[in-house]
């Protein structure tokens, strides 16, 4: 193993440590370590990280951009270490997805949809009422859908309407008040 690739390794054991998952970045940077180890290099250079991120001419530039961003942290990181180490600039195979729009169901849109569930075929007869629940709660709350099949009894707090959201996206709590208009 290449000092390179112990500092890979290194790295991504300080940054778990610290609480970050790195799933997909430290795939890929175990994936860049390889790619370096084999061409016997000793530090990070940006035509080496260049030739890496960019080696499947059929992926999306977006793909490209992700490898580029995960060699860019670590090479911040490395270069204190070993100062012979290049980082790539931001401007180095930029790359941002463009927003979706969100659409915004009217109040008539609703009601068709919550009418539609109880519409829903059911051997034992829950389903119907299960979606036009959910959906209704939905409406109401503002909820990702997981957010909203994670509830418990005790998050409900139906006398003041408040719904208390575990641990949800960024592992962070929350309360959410739910509108007054459909409670």
């Amino acid at each position: 193993m290449t000092p390179l690739s112990q500092a890979v390794r290194d790295y991504l054991a300080l940054r778990r440590s610290l609480g970050f998952k790195l799933r997909c970045t430290g795939a890929l940077l175990l994936k860049f370590a390889a790619f370096a180890e084999s061409r016997q290099a000793e530090y990070v250079t940006i035509p080496m990280a260049l030739d890496w991120a960019t080696q499947f001419p059929h992926q999306q530039p977006a793909r490209w951009a992700e490898r580029m961003r995960a060699v860019r942290v670590f090479s911040q990181y490395h270069r204190v270490i070993d100062p012979r180490t290049e980082v790539p600039s931001p401007g180095l195979l930029p790359y941002r997805a463009p927003r979706s729009r969100p659409y915004l169901y009217s109040d008539q849109e609703i009601e068709r949809l919550l009418q539609a569930a109880l519409r829903l075929r059911s051997i034992r007869g829950l389903r119907p009422h299960t979606y036009y629940c959910l959906l209704g709660l939905l409406a109401v709350s503002g909820l990702r859908i997981s957010e909203a099949l994670a509830l418990q009894q005790q998050d409900v707090d139906l006398e003041a309407g408040i719904l208390t959201i575990r641990e949800s996206k960024f592992r962070k709590s929350r309360m959410v008040c739910l509108s007054t208009s459909r409670r």
